[in-house]
């Protein structure tokens, strides 16, 4: 884990030795807590959190049940996999990516409803403020601060660019909150420099293929072209492909964002200019330890954590110390 993380997960175990022996006493005669882990689609960045949740769970000897929803990345997908962890009936908390930030509210508030605590991960719910915002019921949001991911996207592409130039966005949800957030930090960040240009924003849905051919058409409408930031790994590998497709791989600088093995392939043949790495592991492993905790008796958990980035370039990518955050999952 990061090392903020890791001083977080430390003051969580100091505040579970100072919970009252009576509260102590009366969790080690109940039954293990069971967890729910329901992600947003199949992907790496999904499998390497699920890969935290299970050690967490590990060392604190609970049990978890994980579900993944099918294609296409939404409510759709997400809510039957969601209502068939309620009916379960044996769930203490749940652990969930939301695909909507407000059409998964009803879902999750059920869910509460039912007695299950609910630890939101990666996405929120609302505008992310669990404690003034339009939905409080969440126990906490651990996830990135996506306007800030969307931020170094921007200035990366203007130092890379000279300060000057076209740049695209590939997004990929409506309603995303993460997505969301990323896009318009790129927006926000690239203003910042009067002489780049953002030249459109294209939504793929999840998928690499449109991301692909959205990219070709940008291209062929803007051939001075400078640079292109993917905010998740969708949309990063098919922009990079049509890039690669256009024979312009290393003239048409591609940010992308989540590091998948892909990506950093991609960044070691020049693709790619550089990587952003959120912390999936991080993620699931203090969802886990807040469960934990609240069950315990600890009422001071925050209700917001930013868990950081690792910006991963050509330069750095063999560095033990950031290699470690490459989206790497046994068997794959």
């Amino acid at each position: 884990m990061s090392r903020k993380i890791m001083i977080l997960a430390c003051a969580l175990l100091v505040m579970l030795a100072l919970v009252p022996l009576s509260v102590t006493a009366q969790t080690t005669a109940t039954p293990k807590i069971k967890i729910g882990f329901v992600a947003g689609i199949v992907d790496p960045f999904y499998q390497v959190m699920e890969l935290g949740i299970n050690q967490a769970v590990a060392d604190l000897g609970l049990t978890v049940v994980s579900q993944y929803p099918p294609a296409p990345w939404g409510p759709t997908s997400q809510t039957p996999i969601l209502n068939a962890m309620i009916a379960r009936g044996d769930l203490d908390y749940l652990i969930i990516a939301p695909t909507d930030k407000d059409q998964m509210v009803a879902p999750l508030q059920a869910a509460a409803d039912a007695g299950i605590k609910v630890i939101t991960v990666d996405t929120f719910l609302g505008d992310g403020d669990y404690i003034k915002g339009p939905v409080t019921f969440p126990l906490s949001y651990i996830g990135s601060d996506n306007a800030e991911g969307g931020r170094i996207a921007a200035e990366a592409l203007a130092k890379a660019l000279g300060e000057k130039g076209k740049v695209y966005v590939q997004n990929t949800t409506v309603g995303t909150s993460t997505t969301e957030q990323r896009g318009q930090g790129f927006k926000d960040g690239i203003a910042e420099y009067p002489n780049m240009q953002l030249v459109g924003m294209d939504y793929n849905l999840d998928d690499a293929n449109t991301s692909a051919a959205q990219t070709a058409a940008v291209l062929q409408r803007a051939p001075d072209l400078g640079g292109i930031f993917g905010v998740n790994v969708f949309s990063a590998t098919g922009a990079s492909n049509a890039v690669i497709n256009a024979g312009l791989g290393g003239q048409v600088q591609v940010v992308a964002f989540d590091a998948t093995k892909d990506a950093i392939e991609k960044l070691r043949q020049g693709a790619i200019s550089m990587v952003i790495s959120q912390k999936p592991y991080d993620m699931g492993y203090l969802a886990v330890e807040f469960a934990m905790a609240d069950h315990s008796g600890v009422s001071s958990l925050p209700r917001r954590v930013p868990t950081g980035y690792q910006v991963i370039t050509a330069q750095n990518v063999d560095d033990p110390a950031v290699a470690r955050f490459i989206y790497s999952v046994p068997g794959q």
